[in-house]
């Protein structure tokens, strides 16, 4: 493969105006594909094989008004102390508003909080709501329609002293995914980039290539969403991973081709070879974040199985541009790959010249080995520090964000919690109790039973009258737990109505009830992410293993990979608890309510988190062994990997760590906050105590142990020869060996 990859690097390079007319052609027709395109769906929540997505099924089916495309807002109204809305000068407020909203844009209907026996004023008269109702889809949800729902409300508090909040989608807003976290991660990426090449142009040949490769990814996405059924929010993954793995890939190139012209490499010669060995490792590193993101696919899903889906089609496209269009533009870069004070100083190469391999004790190699002088001690010391980290996982609590996370200020908490202070805690989670009566039974009695025997139970506060379809076969009842949605006691309420009540209920009336409603959608997700855990980690990281041990022939490396990422993404996890669950420190990333974490982030970062950090160990390891393939001692390996790619690894890293961190400080959504923040702390933990610790520590242990490989497996594994070990063959069979080098390096110039 390797030799396939140089011959790609240097047609890219000799052909280079053609290579970057070809992705401008293919940016042009996806862009001209997008822009024709249907609008992208909602995403549709969908558990398949659960009892939610039964009963949800049977709601669609049964009660399609009900379940139209739409979108609304819950206006809440609270009477000061000791007064009641229905007294004459407060309900005519509330008309006012609700008068007032009836002629706002794209509104069908509101609700009358005050017709006879409509349950939405509470017992003591002081809380009341509306429901309002959008001709509209939540992509259509502007700024103006939000401000018109607010100066609606406004007229009701006017004079009166009336507390007027809202909830729902409208009163959220528009979505704003992203923006402002992209221009803080390409920011800190151009710094990091000018500091690790020294060269503004160079600094812009890895952010140009993977914005390029970002743009074609998300206009991809919006070509493909409506006939693949890709909503808005599928992209939010593709673009985060797509710009970090895109400008790592560019960057180790990039990288690399300078190392090559200093080692007196033609500018040709120079992309072939970096194309032929950093090229390789783009290659594997991709293939095992691709893994990773298409594996999501074993949670079944639909949701994060789009997601990953995507985000490993933005990885693919990362990856083809790191190996022809990098190339191409490193090309017409020219000398300027280099900075200024070197081109001066070597004007007529505009290349620094070589400096002898023992003379380059640069902070990499300085690094490794104090390392190895002490390998025993650095790694108690790192595996100590990622468990303690890890600690608080043992406490995490998994759930779906609500409105009672919402920060106290907003006016979705507050609607939240009036609504809960006039109607009971349980009244912002009621569980809907879906009825389906079969040939020859009474559902209107079994309904009447249901509510009867509910109304016992110690933890139900209140029920409401069945709701049937036309044809009167399936029906709905509503029960308000006495407990928040959140709570242990209203998940044991849910576990226990559908393993104890439900069966003997049908056998009592022939009825079958489906539980579902916020509680029992949490449960489920919940239940569906723990199951898919260990069948998602067995397949992931089996594939990876598999891919790591062809890639370095030895069984000790790829178990060092994989144990070291456990180690990191339980640390980040704990991390991860620690902020947005116990709120440490959370207010230094705009974190204001604590909450559950959500039910997907465990396996969503092991999924993004194994495949991200193979990447380094592939860039670093391989490195060593190239250098051992070449006759270096294990100790000294380690040291020449390092010496080599220790310095394009950790820029790699904080460039990777500050476009996460720009999602983490920046997204008002509370996943993308928590993505972002969770993937920024297990690269950094990754990246500098596992690869940049863990790993010399452990070569240095156990030694030429490390490239191990059973005689047997050795001879039925292909060989894939990341290293460019048959590369180096084809190159002294064409004359252009390591033995020929000093011959080329005489007419060698990047003029």
């Amino acid at each position: 493969m390797a030799t396939f990859l140089y011959k790609l690097g240097r047609l890219s390079f000799r052909r280079r105006w053609w290579m970057a007319l070809s992705w401008l052609v293919l940016l042009v027709a996806i862009g001209t594909a997008a822009s024709t395109a249907g609008d992208p769906p909602e995403e549709s929540f969908s558990l398949p094989g659960t009892e939610t997505e039964q009963a949800l099924n049977l709601l669609e089916s049964e009660f399609p008004a009900a379940n139209a495309e739409g979108v609304g807002s819950t206006v809440v109204f609270q009477a000061p102390e000791g007064q009641e809305l229905t007294s004459p000068e407060n309900e005519a407020a509330v008309r006012e508003t609700l008068s007032a909203l009836q002629g706002a844009d794209l509104v069908i209907s509101v609700d009358d909080p005050f017709v006879e026996g409509s349950g939405q004023v509470s017992q003591d008269g002081r809380t009341a709501f509306a429901e309002i109702e959008y001709d509209a889809s939540y992509e259509d949800i502007t700024e103006e329609m939000q401000q018109e729902l607010f100066d609606a409300m406004e007229l009701a508090e006017d004079g009166t002293g009336l507390t007027v909040e809202a909830q729902g989608e409208v009163a959220m807003g528009p979505a704003e995914l992203g923006g402002a976290a992209e221009l803080i991660g390409v920011g800190i990426a151009a710094v990091v980039l000018i500091l690790t090449f020294g060269s503004l142009i160079a600094a812009g040949v890895p952010l140009l290539t993977a914005l390029i490769g970002v743009v074609i990814g998300s206009l991809g996405i919006a070509a493909l969403a409506a006939p693949l059924g890709l909503s808005g929010e599928t992209g939010i993954l593709a673009t985060m991973i797509g710009l970090a793995v895109g400008i790592d890939y560019a960057l180790f190139i990039a990288f690399r081709y300078r190392a090559e012209l200093v080692e007196g490499h033609s500018r040709e010669e120079a992309a072939g070879r970096a194309v032929g060995t950093a090229g390789s490792a783009v290659v594997f590193a991709g293939l095992t974040v691709v893994i990773a993101l298409a594996g999501l696919a074993v949670v079944n899903v639909p949701m994060l199985t789009k997601m990953g889906l995507a985000a490993a089609g933005a990885v693919v496209i990362a990856v083809l541009i790191a190996l022809t269009l990098v190339p191409a533009v490193l090309g017409m870069v020219g000398k300027r790959i280099f900075g200024r004070r070197v081109r001066k100083a070597n004007p007529e190469t505009g290349v620094p010249a070589p400096v002898p391999a023992d003379g380059k004790q640069n902070a990499g190699a300085r690094w490794s080995r104090w390392i190895l002088r002490r390998p025993a001690m650095v790694l108690v010391a790192s595996v100590l520090g990622l468990g303690v980290l890890a600690v608080p996982v043992a406490s995490m609590e998994l759930g779906l964000p609500d409105n009672s996370t919402q920060p106290e200020d907003t006016t979705q908490r507050q609607a939240y919690d009036m609504l809960s202070e006039g109607f009971g805690p349980g009244f912002n989670g009621p569980l809907m109790m879906v009825l389906q009566g079969g040939d020859g039974t009474d559902l209107t009695a079994a309904a009447e039973t249901l509510r009867s025997e509910l109304e016992g139970y110690d933890d139900v506060v209140a029920t409401t009258p069945a709701v049937p379809n036309e044809d009167g076969t399936v029906a709905i009842v509503n029960a308000f737990p006495g407990s928040s949605p959140a709570s242990t006691e209203t998940t044991d309420l849910v576990s226990h109505l559908r393993d104890d009540f439900a069966p003997d209920f049908e056998a009592e009336t022939g009825v079958q009830m489906y539980v579902s409603g916020t509680t029992a959608i949490n449960s489920d997700f919940s239940q569906v992410m723990n199951d898919a855990l260990v069948p998602y980690l067995a397949l992931v990281v089996g594939l990876a293993f598999i891919l790591l041990v062809l890639v370095f022939r030895s069984i000790l490396v790829p178990l060092k990979a994989a144990l070291g990422f456990l180690l990191s993404v339980l640390a980040a996890l704990g991390a991860v608890v620690a902020v947005f669950q116990w709120g440490w420190a959370a207010s230094l990333i705009g974190v204001e309510e604590t909450s559950p974490i959500m039910s997907m982030m465990p396996i969503f970062m092991i999924g993004v988190i194994f495949g991200l950090a193979m990447d380094y160990e592939v860039f670093l390891v391989t490195r060593m062994r190239e250098a051992h393939v070449h006759g270096e001692g294990s100790h000294q390996s380690v040291v020449t990997g390092f010496r080599l790619n220790a310095r394009v690894v950790t820029a790699a890293a904080a460039i990777m760590i500050s476009v996460f961190a720009g999602f983490a400080v920046t997204a008002t959504e509370d996943m993308i906050k928590m993505m972002g923040f969770g993937l920024g702390t297990a690269v950094l933990l990754d990246a500098f105590v596992v690869r940049m610790t863990i790993v010399p520590a452990l070569m240095g242990l156990v030694g030429e142990r490390a490239w191990w490989l059973p005689k047997w497996l050795d001879r039925i594994l292909p060989n894939v020869d990341v290293e460019g070990e048959s590369l180096e063959k084809y190159l002294k069979a064409n004359g252009k060996g390591r033995d020929a080098l000093e011959k080329e390096r005489e007419p060698a110039s990047v003029s």
